[in-house]
Parts: C-alpha cells; structure tokens; sequence
C-alpha cells in the first residue's frame, strides 16, 4: 500500500470528511482564456458577473485570460467543482462574458483554503474583493 497523500475519495477528519450530507462552503478558482478581447469589455463582463453570482469575491483580468474566485455551497466536492464549471457558459450571455474557455479549476474545502492562508500559500488577505487587473 502507499503511503503519502489520500487517494481519491478516502475520507479525511474534520469538516471536509463530513458524510452527514449537510452542505458546507467551498473555495473556488476558476480559470479561463481565449482569444484577446477589449480590457474595458473584460471588466465590465466580469462586474456583470459578479453582480449576477454575489458570492464572486475576486476578479482577476487580461485582455485573453482571467481567473475568478468565490465561495460555493455545496453538499460535497463534486458538486461544487460541477457548478463551478457550468458557471461561464451559463453566464456567458447575460454578463457578455468572453467565448473563452475554462482551463484550470482548483476547488478546496474551507478549512483546506484557512490553512493555506495561515501558512502563507493561499491568497493574501489584503488582495481587496473585487475585480481588478492581473
């Protein structure tokens, strides 16, 4: 047997083990990019988005990529990481989002994303909420 990591569905203590069935929050990244666009549309697109998703925390932006964090409720991983890649398509047009597509998705249980932060590997807590440039 190997020993390091857990594998792929073993269930670990805490909050992330859970198996009450009993949503919790998510951290969620998501990452896109594509053909270049406008920085002025890609801003007014990702505001647009997140008036529309308010859990959206923070925005980052160029005119061909951009990656977007938020909290999601969810019942478990796989149901978070499922919302998190519809996200884009299902808002592409009512935020007039880029046709970009998705290439990178990190989602982490809570205490994973605070444990992060404590050792200085999660995003730095001055980084203000909002959407700003890369």
């Amino acid at each position: 047997m190997r020993s390091g990591p857990a594998q792929p569905g073993a269930r670990r203590g805490g909050e992330e083990g859970r198996s009450d069935g009993a949503s919790r929050l998510w951290h969620v990244t998501l990452s896109v990019s594509g053909a270049e666009a406008p920085l002025r549309d890609v801003r007014r697109a990702l505001e647009r988005l997140a008036h529309d998703h308010p859990f959206l925390l923070a925005g980052r932006y160029a005119n061909d990529h951009a990656e977007i964090r938020y909290w999601e409720e969810a019942r478990d991983l796989h149901d978070a990481a499922a919302v998190a890649l519809r996200l884009w398509g299902e808002h592409r047009a009512s935020a007039k989002l880029p046709p970009w597509e998705i290439v990178g998705l990190e989602v982490i249980g809570r205490e994973t994303y605070h444990q992060r932060v404590a050792e200085g590997y999660g995003p730095h807590p001055a980084i203000p909420a909002g959407v700003h440039p890369f």
